[in-house]
């Protein structure tokens, strides 16, 4: 029998060589510094460096986490889309404090950031949902996120009604698709050491200014 342990113990970790972070030239802001980091994934050809973990709590007070797609950077706000009869949609409506992660293996590269979350209106919404591709917006004019499928042939049919839908009228949009914002409050910055000596970097809102701190690895 296969020792899960075992297994997990074989697994390289943190094998680098990981690009440089230099400490002594920190933007003052979190949203700079994220912005610099994206560029730095994205020249190295990481893959889907847009993906993110967005944490938020449901009801009994658990935590709940999915990768979802980064769609905007604002300063230091962060704009991600979801139905709002989903889970994440339900659970942020009740309480709007939530988290985001990135974690980029090849550069050991890890942000995380947390703040509170503001449903951006219908017009913002309606625009995000358009720039969807047709198959996404099929998706999402379907509904039903995160309930019971009873069929594989229940979602051919209902993905198929949407697509016509689409076709006859292209603008159509849906009152559930939203397009939410994090306005961080503080993140932090992780970078990864093959000798376990990492470097984090913490952001933190205080007086209505941006401070940063550097943090035990």
């Amino acid at each position: 029998m296969i020792d899960p342990k075992q297994i997990l113990r074989s697994l390289e970790t943190l094998s680098g060589p990981f690009p440089p972070f230099d400490i002594n030239l920190l933007p003052a802001a979190p949203g700079e510094l994220f912005m610099e980091w994206l560029n730095l994934a994205i020249e190295h050809e990481v893959k889907e460096p847009h993906a993110m973990t967005l944490s938020t709590m449901d009801a009994d007070g658990y935590p709940d986490a999915r990768v979802l797609i980064l769609k905007n950077v604002v300063d230091d706000t962060f704009y991600f889309a979801s139905s709002a009869e989903s889970r994440k949609g339900q659970q942020l409506k009740r309480n709007p404090k939530a988290a985001l992660t990135f974690y980029w293996p090849t550069l050991g590269r890890q942000i995380r950031l947390r703040g509170t979350v503001e449903d951006m209106g219908d017009a913002a919404s309606a625009a995000d949902f358009q720039e969807r591709s047709a198959e996404a917006r099929a998706i999402a004019l379907a509904g039903n996120q995160s309930r019971e499928l009873a069929s594989e042939e229940e979602l051919k049919y209902s993905l198929a009604a949407q697509e016509q839908r689409i076709r006859r009228k292209p603008d159509i949009t849906t009152p559930n698709w939203r397009l939410y914002a994090l306005k961080a409050r503080e993140a932090e910055f992780w970078q990864g050491d093959t000798r376990r000596k990492h470097t984090r970097i913490q952001y933190y809102w205080s007086e209505e200014q941006w401070k940063h701190r550097r943090l035990w690895t």
